[in-house]
């Protein structure tokens, strides 16, 4: 098939607003099942209308802005593929599809745990929900090193440091979580309660 300059630019273009898109959605898709698990925690009066909104804000997003990023991401993919139909011999493709292919998974399962959600049944912790939410940058930092190094994927010692600072900073960020829970809980427990009468 030949495809032309500009056709060839052009979906380009919408694969790249498709994967900004898309990860924007999983990124926050993933942080509200996080609120939302955690609501369960309020007390009773308020647990029903923040169960109800974050429910409503998930199928939104999942539905408006996720789904149709992903439908773009794809389908521009498969365009570019087409029109460039060597780069499936290549190996770097080979394993970037394979970490798509891990991705359109993930989504999926995106739509299980929103439906557990919806449902009351989700056994997820917010802790567990958080570890979760770091696959997807994991995805796309390896996905955009195929991209850019190819075959040439860097083995160096450098390249392990940024793995390695990447790792690092999904850790930190678990546990200022736990630490900040745990300090709330603390201050919860010393905080005397304000008699009304």
């Amino acid at each position: 098939m030949t495809m032309t300059a500009e056709a060839y630019l052009w979906f380009k273009t919408l694969h790249i607003v498709g994967v900004v898109v898309w990860f924007a959605g999983l990124f926050y898709l993933v942080r509200l099942f996080i609120y939302h698990v955690e609501a369960k925690e309020l007390e009773p009066s308020l647990r029903v209308p923040f169960h109800e909104q974050y429910s409503l804000m998930e199928r939104r997003l999942a539905n408006i802005i996720t789904t149709p990023g992903m439908v773009l991401t794809v389908s521009m993919a498969v365009c570019l593929l087409v029109a460039q139909p060597q780069w499936l011999l290549q190996t770097w493709m080979q394993v970037k599809l394979i970490f798509v292919a891990a991705l359109l998974l993930y989504h999926f399962y995106c739509y299980r745990l929103m439906a557990n959600l919806q449902a009351q049944n989700c056994n997820w912790t917010g802790q567990q929900l958080r570890a979760f939410n770091e696959l997807p940058t994991i995805f796309l930092i390896l996905v955009v090193m195929l991209v850019v190094f190819k075959n040439q994927f860097p083995t160096s010692a450098a390249t392990w440091f940024i793995v390695g600072l990447v790792i690092f900073m999904a850790l930190t960020i678990q546990f200022y979580a736990r630490w900040r829970r745990k300090r709330l809980e603390t201050i919860r427990l010393e905080t005397p309660e304000v008699n009304s009468d």
